[in-house]
């Protein structure tokens, strides 16, 4: 496995709850095929599932991985933002781009999951299951493709759970997959990098009025002015000084707003204020940022709310 996947892998046990399972003492041992006689048509029971599951997280299906959380995980995962549902099925292949899952037997008879990207492929063989009562646990073997010799193969146990019959993902290695007692973790990791980013992209905007200003002699009318030049060259109506996505007022999970000040009737320049806001407060993001008249930043929780320029100052 190259060192990709070792860094990818070491963040599957930093971002899942350490809180340890505990299994059952006896266990039934899954029965298994010989060698060659375990065709993929012919896995069952939590090795199906298990291999539906990583088929699903190589492919970056949110709809199918889903069908293999439990009712209390499943119901989290929907609530995750987008980047965070993607970023969990990237941990159970250890690859950053959705690809094409190869469903084969391997060399000694398993299941194995073969996940073909155009940045590398990774290959996750199945074991025998061991099993008590409604709780399963597989060894899976992980290795990148090009590792013909098995000179770096990561070894986790995967546990799963039945419920309503059908089996169900529940941990990795000794740690459950508890997302609702992560999702709050995942939201403040996430906060604080979109709030870096508003701050950024309010600063962003506001050099690209002063410039808007600087050529045409006035302020833009909205933002969408500032936007890419859509034929010929830059005009007053596409100044092209902002990208589409922060011309139409948003980006990671904020979204802007500009507001013309007006001149005054001693003839000082018109001048304009700048609003940040989460676009989901508590998930996208906790505090309102505000550029006042004068350039001066501004930022307080205001459950939502636009800020003003009576928010304390960020530096």
């Amino acid at each position: 496995m190259n060192a990709n996947c070792r860094v990818v892998s070491a963040r599957i046990l930093s971002v899942i709850a350490l809180t340890l399972l505990v299994g059952a003492d006896s266990r039934a041992q899954e029965s298994s095929s010989r060698p060659g006689s375990n065709p993929p048509s012919a896995v069952t029971g939590p090795s199906l599932a298990l291999r539906e599951a990583l088929s699903a997280a190589c492919s970056q299906n949110e709809r199918e991985f889903t069908k293999f959380l439990t009712a209390r995980n499943a119901e989290t995962f929907g609530t995750l933002t987008p980047g965070a549902r993607v970023a969990l099925m990237k941990r159970f292949v250890l690859l950053d781009e959705p690809g094409k899952p190869a469903l084969v037997t391997g060399a000694s008879g398993r299941p194995l999951v073969r996940c073909e990207t155009p940045g590398g492929a990774a290959e996750a063989q199945i074991g025998g299951a061991e099993i008590a009562d409604n709780l399963a646990f597989l060894p899976v073997e992980v290795r990148d493709a090009t590792d013909t010799i098995g000179a770096n193969v990561m070894h986790v146990k995967m546990g799963l759970v039945r419920e309503n019959g059908e089996w169900k993902l529940l941990s990795v290695g000794l740690v459950l997959l508890d997302l609702p007692s992560l999702a709050a973790e995942w939201d403040a990791a996430q906060m604080e990098s979109t709030e870096r980013a508003a701050i950024e992209a309010l600063k962003a905007i506001a050099d690209a009025v002063e410039t808007y200003r600087r050529t045409y002699a006035r302020l833009p009318d909205s933002l969408v002015n500032l936007g890419p030049v859509k034929r010929g060259a830059a005009s007053a109506q596409t100044a092209g000084l902002l990208d589409a996505e922060l011309a139409g007022g948003a980006r990671s999970g904020y979204n802007f707003r500009y507001v013309i000040a007006g001149a005054s009737t001693l003839g000082a320049p018109a001048k304009f204020a700048l609003a940040a806001t989460p676009q989901t407060y508590g998930r996208t993001g906790r505090r309102s940022f505000f550029r006042d008249v004068n350039g001066g930043l501004h930022g307080a929780d205001r459950q939502g709310s636009v800020g003003s320029e009576v928010d304390p100052k960020v530096e």
